[in-house]
């Protein structure tokens, strides 16, 4: 499976994010992809991503397993089901 994180930099969210994805790197030794929404408007609109920050969680074969939208970040947990 494939975990990506897309958000824009220099947002007021965006030091949120970069603490989340810090402390599930070093709480599970996993790092999720980082996406910027500017620079992959056709990934973007292929999965129907218009709000940020947004957690996706990708099958083998494209399909939406499970997509996390807005400021409220998931627990690590949640989302390292999909990473493993």
């Amino acid at each position: 499976m494939r975990v990506i994180c897309i958000y824009k930099d220099k947002e007021d969210y965006t030091r949120n994010v970069e603490e989340w994805l810090e402390n599930f790197r070093r709480q599970t030794g996993y790092e999720i992809e980082t996406m910027n929404p500017d620079k992959n408007t056709g990934f973007c609109e292929a999965y129907d991503i218009v709000e940020y920050p947004t957690i996706i969680a990708l099958g083998n074969t494209g399909e939406v397993r499970n997509m996390w939208r807005g400021r409220n970040l998931p627990l690590i947990n949640e989302v390292l089901y999909y990473v493993i």
